[in-house]
Order: structure tokens, then sequence, then C-alpha cells
């Protein structure tokens, strides 16, 4: 009984304890809850806060680099087609600079060249006003197809009063010379026959000594004319340099005209005549204008004034 009692007792005790015990628990494990919920809340919110925080940054630079990215594409693109439409412009403007620098070196070209021609004409000009006879401008316009090497075309025929045997001179250099004679004329051109031409033979003196011979061409304007049948005494009064004129004898060139210059003098044996070398005072590459001359002594008339300027050869 003493031990029911006391498991009585002691079981009444317990129960009571147990009784107490548990809203003791209940109350305390509520508080630790409660304080729990708290913490997690603050916790929770807190963390939930810095989440929101960084779902807000990562969207935000999401969201920017996107909008940067379509940016930067919007802008290579408009600066490609901006770059393509000055490039293209500039292409342009550079074509146009090109067609302009070329025409402007055409223009420069065709000045010097006019300025040359002016310059040549004017001389031509001079020693026309020179001459003692009538005379002809004419320019020089081929080379006979047949003789390439000697004879050349003049575009004056007898329609300007060219005919055969008409002597033909030019100015060169400051100085005027023999070119040669017509040996053909049509209607509007005419064909010289050279000093330099194989067939062509001048009556020919010195200058200075006066010894007369007659001047033969080698056919090439390259090669030194050939003075010959100048007495052979005349060696010791002829010297290289000495100027070669027209002698006049022959009545087909005019006496004192130029043919060129002493080169050499050779003495051959066995024979009583020297053979003297002339080069030509005329450079026949570079020759341009001619005058076709009579050997007549007329006056400069207005007729041919203006035959001489039909030639193109006027003051300007």
């Amino acid at each position: 009984m003493v031990n029911g009692m006391g498991r009585g007792i002691f079981g009444i005790r317990t129960r009571r304890n147990s009784d107490k015990l548990p809203d003791a628990q209940i109350n305390s494990s509520f508080f630790v809850f409660v304080i729990l919920i708290i913490i997690s809340s603050v916790f929770l919110i807190l963390d939930t806060m810095g989440y929101t925080s960084r779902v807000k940054n990562a969207g935000l630079s999401i969201f920017s680099g996107i909008r940067g990215g379509i940016h930067e594409v919007g802008s290579f693109f408009s600066r490609t087609v901006l770059s393509i439409s000055e490039l293209s412009n500039l292409r342009k403007e550079h074509a146009d600079l090109l067609e302009q620098l070329d025409r402007f070196e055409e223009l420069e070209r065709s000045n010097a060249e006019i300025y040359q021609e002016n310059i040549r004409l004017k001389e031509q000009l001079g020693f026309s006003r020179t001459l003692r006879y009538r005379r002809i401008p004419a320019q020089i316009s081929g080379k006979d197809p047949d003789n390439l090497f000697s004879a050349v075309v003049i575009n004056k025929g007898s329609s300007s009063g060219v005919s055969n045997n008409m002597t033909v001179v030019a100015w060169q250099n400051g100085s005027q010379a023999l070119v040669g004679k017509v040996i053909q004329t049509g209607v509007l051109e005419s064909l010289v026959m050279p000093i330099f031409d194989i067939n062509s033979n001048v009556s020919s003196r010195l200058s200075v000594s006066r010894f007369e011979g007659i001047m033969e061409g080698q056919g090439n304007s390259e090669i030194p004319l050939l003075l010959r049948f100048i007495p052979r005494r005349a060696r010791d009064e002829i010297n290289i340099g000495d100027i070669v004129v027209t002698s006049g004898m022959g009545g087909i060139y005019p006496a004192g005209i130029n043919i060129g210059r002493v080169n050499k003098i050779n003495i051959l044996e066995y024979e009583t005549t020297l053979e003297i070398e002339v080069v030509p005072m005329l450079d026949f590459s570079r020759l341009e204008y001619v005058f076709v001359i009579e050997s007549e002594n007329i006056d400069y008339d207005e007729k041919e004034k203006t035959d001489y300027d039909s030639a193109g050869l006027d003051d300007g």
C-alpha cells in the first residue's frame, strides 16, 4: 500500500507535475517558436530584399547590356552605311579631281605647244619679211611614200602659185638655209626634193674663198653633203666651219642662200680637185615650215600677205 500510495502519491504528484509541466513547456516552446518565427521572418525579409535587389540589379544589367548591344549594333550599321556613302562620295570626288587634273594637264600641254608654235611662226614671219623674193609659205604635210628618206610633201600646190623647179628655203635657229626644190606639183600639194637627196645637185660657192663647186646629196639627212670640183689649189684658203652658199649658176637656185658649213676636207690622190664634206645648216628631222620662192625680185604686197596668213604664219 505504501508502495501503492507512494506510487499513488508519487503518481498523483507525477500527474500533477505532468499537468503543470506541459503548460510551461508549451509556453516556453511557443515563446521560442515566436522568437524563431520573428528571426526567420527578419532573415527572410532581409534575404528577400537582397535577392530582389540582386534580381533587380541583374535585370538592370541584362537589359542595360541588351540596350547597349542594340545601340552598338545600330550605331555600327549606321556608321557602316554612312561610311559606304562617304566612300562613294569620295570616289566620285576623286574621279572628278582626276578628270579635272587631266584637263588641266592637257590645257597646259596645249598652251605650251601653242606658245612654242607661236615662237616658231614669229621666226618664220621675221624671215619672210627679209626675203627679197616672192614667197609662198607652206607646211610640210608628209613624205613621199615611194621615197621615205628624201622627198617631202608640202601643203601648197599650183592653186597657190607653186610650180616645178621653184626653190624651197626655211628658217631655223636664227638662220636661213636651203631645203631643196619643187619637183612635182599638184593642185593642193607639191613634192620637194631636199638637198640631201642622192639626185640633188646644187651649184655652190664657198662664202669666204669664193671657190665654186657642185653640192651633191648622199641620200640621208644624217650624212654630210659632198662639195665636189673645188680646185686643189684652194686647200690653203678653206677652213673648217666656212659657210657654203648657193652660187646662182644654172638659174634654179637664187644666189647667196646658205647651204651648210665645211666639216672635213678630203684631198684625193691623183685628183686635181678637192672633196669637201658639208653639214647642212638645217636639221631636217625638225623641219615644219618652209617658203617656196621665185627668183624675181618683187615687192611685198597684200596678196602675198594673204597667202602668208592663209598658211597660219601671222604676227600672233
